[in-house]
């Protein structure tokens, strides 16, 4: 049956209009009937200028330029809606409007819906029912045809889907208010959380502050004492030594701990990569005419073929050694250099506290501490802070220091990540919001093609080869549409729709990254329609989803009013 264009009329007709609906010519509807009112005289509508008599009204003659004097028939169909103005002529009276004055002949369809159907249509011996259901577009019965008045039976058919239809719009409508009122709870509760953060973050950072404070002065106060060993002497120059000498060994041992464990990874990646060069060299076809892949299966068979296998255990064995913590029995006795029991030179000089009288021994001592931190601070002695031994009380204040200022850390990555969703966009009243992640999926033959909300969109392959990314989430956009919607209501209709862009998917063989152009349509539930490949990697997907319903409970298209 034929599939045509029709504009349809979407208003109820005032009633004074069906009241002058028997003086109207053939294929005239009511929103042109003003303009065949007289009943001496026609004016041709886009061309004022020509008058002509009401007897050559649908006289099988195109007289009018804009082809109003033939409303009901095929008279004048060959004028082009997109014809230009047109001179007259052998008259000096300018340019005529030459484009059809009327969007078609206009069907009542009395019980179903008025519309109108091209005049090329018009007696041309077909019965255009999907169109005009009542049968007057062959009112000339050309070749004998006979078309009935369908539309009581075409109405009520067309009623009892609306009908569906309808509710099917309601509910979804039902389920949008849902998801914004999801939405804006989640919304609420991502600012709810930001300003607990905020507040959280102020005390751990005040907190944080005063711990700091306590730790620098605990540790001024701790490098103004002097190295002592175990006897409670002062430390030697050999003792300090020996401290930095096993804190800078540490630290190259875990330095090559930490490399050694990158190596094996790297380890690890080459092997699953000659793994799969070598199952793609075995499985590839060699019929296959594509030059990168040839190029790619001869660089891999250069590089087997210069591969030499090599015995590593020896290099393991001795840097297992290196890597093995030192003992009293093996490696360096580090106890041994960090005691010092001979005594120092200067010892007498810090024992003179004790000859000295109560009352200023106290300012004595002071004095000497903050003269000994000066000389640690221009270099001149060693700082018990490096020595590797550092005192218990300087560990504990800067373990809860950074313990606290770590919180401080945390807290504030946590709060960037929610002020970052806050900003971010979710579509109209943060809809999508409520449904970030959620994933709907659609068997299409050899493939299943999956679209997570706000995430990505995926091609599933049934014959085990993995799933391959099309696209991740970046943007919404709009886009204009212009086509059918089914019986079944599935379909994006005419207008503009949402569309959301998954890009920088996985990238193709010679070929871009995979992308995704989702277009939205209205539905009860959400829903993969389709999906084509519209260019080499360049997908569209149409869905449809309760997210973009309008808020009239119209489906995807005009809404449609019967005339009666």
């Amino acid at each position: 049956m034929r599939r045509v264009e029709a504009l349809v009329l979407l208003s109820t007709l005032p009633s004074s209009i069906f009241a002058a609906e028997s003086s109207r010519p053939r294929g005239v509807s009511p929103e042109f009937a003003k303009f065949y009112k007289s009943a001496d005289s026609f004016t041709c509508i886009s061309n004022p200028a020509i008058t002509l008599s009401t007897s050559q009204i649908n006289d099988n003659y195109c007289d009018c330029p804009d082809g109003s004097d033939e409303p009901g028939t095929a008279a004048c169909t060959y004028l082009s809606s997109l014809s230009p103005p047109q001179p007259v002529s052998g008259s000096g009276a300018g340019l005529i409007n030459s484009t059809l004055a009327l969007p078609g002949y206009y069907c009542k369809n009395k019980g179903h819906i008025p519309g109108y159907i091209p005049f090329m249509y018009v007696n041309d011996g077909v019965c255009d029912y999907e169109l005009c259901c009542d049968g007057s577009d062959e009112w000339e019965g050309v070749g004998g045809t006979k078309c009935e008045d369908r539309c009581k039976e075409i109405g009520k058919e067309w009623k009892k889907l609306d009908e569906v239809k309808q509710k099917a719009a309601r509910n979804a409508l039902k389920k949008k208010t849902g998801l914004v009122t999801d939405a804006q709870a989640l919304r609420a509760g991502v600012e709810i959380s930001i300003g607990r953060l905020e507040t959280e973050i102020r005390e751990k950072e005040a907190k944080a502050e005063e711990l700091k404070r306590k730790f620098e002065e605990i540790e001024r106060r701790e490098r103004g004492k002097i190295i002592s060993s175990n006897e409670g002497k002062p430390g030697s120059k050999v003792t300090v030594l020996a401290g930095l000498a096993k804190q800078r060994v540490e630290e190259l041992r875990e330095g090559l701990s930490k490399v050694v464990k990158k190596r094996n990874e790297l380890k690890e990646k080459v092997v699953k990569l000659e793994a799969i060069l070598s199952t793609f060299k075995e499985e590839y076809n060699p019929n296959f005419n594509d030059e990168g892949v040839k190029r790619a299966v001869k660089a891999w068979e250069d590089y087997a073929a210069n591969k030499v296998d090599s015995d590593d255990s020896a290099e393991e064995r001795d840097i297992e050694d290196i890597s093995r913590p030192d003992t009293e029995a093996e490696g360096i006795n580090w106890a041994e250099w960090e005691t010092d029991s001979e005594e120092s030179d200067v010892e007498a000089i810090y024992q003179i506290e004790a000859y000295l009288p109560t009352p200023i021994r106290g300012w004595v001592h002071q004095k000497i501490t903050d003269f000994r931190i000066m000389l640690i601070e221009n270099g001149i002695l060693a700082d018990n802070a490096n020595s590797g031994s550092e005192s218990k009380a300087v560990s504990d204040a800067r373990s809860a220091y950074q313990e606290v200022n770590d919180e401080v850390s945390t807290k504030q990555a946590s709060l960037g990540d929610l002020q970052r969703d806050l900003e971010k966009d979710y579509g109209p009243s943060d809809i999508f919001r409520a449904m970030k992640d959620k994933c709907i999926s659609k068997d299409s033959g050899e493939y299943e093609y999956e679209l997570c909300w706000m995430a990505g969109t995926s091609q599933k392959s049934k014959k085990g080869a993995g799933n391959t990314g099309m696209g991740n989430f970046v943007r919404f956009d709009k886009m204009v549409v212009d086509e059918e919607v089914g019986a079944d209501g599935k379909g994006l209709g005419q207008g503009e729709r949402m569309v959301m862009m998954y890009e920088n998917g996985q990238h193709c063989w010679n070929g871009p990254n995979r992308q995704t152009t989702v277009v939205l349509g209205c539905a009860e539930t959400d829903e993969i329609w389709k999906v084509v490949e519209q260019e080499k990697c360049m997908y569209r997907m149409d869905v449809g989803t309760p997210a973009v319903c309008e808020g009239n409970g119209a489906k995807n298209g005009p809404e449609k009013k019967d005339e009666l």
